[in-house]
């Protein structure tokens, strides 16, 4: 094999092993995927409530989502609420105000959060937070976020961290590479989901 052959495979499986996923799920439901009973029984939420969470999908950040709630909840409320209903921030970038959003956050951690900018992977993630805090403290913190998969390069087990996909979605997404917009991911992907899951799938991913 050539040498620049070689360079290239070489360089091509580093880019494949740092792939962005979302963050290992301990006990957070969804609020674009739980069902009304499913929301009926997390802390505060009424019928009321969980019919409001289900008229306003998807959400596509946690700013979002802690719109609707707000109108409900005080932020006491709200914050033990985050403890088992939470859409995952885009560490990249997410504002201030979102990363404060995870319960348990303070100011000092939100600034170590965006000092480590840009992510490229959550192995990353980990060994950055991991510095402030401990293990299981990294891995109830990793819950909360994501890093966007790239559509051209992320390996199929990256996407299946993205809540809610299927093996039959991993092969469409894989289907039509290379993407060269966005444009063209919502149109191909729009053969087989409606406007709302293709823009919560596109929240999860990247073209950079």
């Amino acid at each position: 094999m050539r040498l620049t052959s070689l360079v290239t495979v070489l360089g091509l499986c580093a880019a494949a092993s740092v792939q962005a996923q979302v963050g290992n799920n301990q006990n957070l439901t969804d609020p674009n995927l739980a069902d009304r009973a499913a929301l009926l029984g997390l802390p505060h939420v009424d019928a009321a409530l969980a019919d409001a969470i289900i008229a306003a999908r998807p959400y596509t950040s946690a700013s979002a989502l802690d719109t609707v709630v707000a109108a409900a909840l005080g932020e006491a409320e709200r914050t033990e609420l985050y403890g088992r209903l939470f859409r995952q921030i885009n560490l990249n970038s997410a504002s201030e105000d979102e990363i404060m959003l995870i319960p348990g956050m303070n100011a000092r951690m939100t600034h170590e959060f965006e000092e480590y900018r840009p992510y490229t992977s959550l192995e990353q993630f980990r060994r950055e937070i991991g510095k402030y805090v401990d293990a299981d403290e990294v891995a109830r913190l990793e819950q909360y976020v994501f890093i966007p998969m790239n559509l051209n390069t992320a390996s199929g087990d990256d996407f299946m961290t993205i809540p809610g996909m299927t093996s039959r979605m991993v092969h469409e997404f894989e289907e039509y590479r290379p993407y060269t917009s966005v444009e063209q991911f919502r149109r191909e992907i729009g053969k087989y989901v409606d406007a709302d899951e293709v823009a919560r799938l596109e929240s999860y991913v990247t073209l950079d």
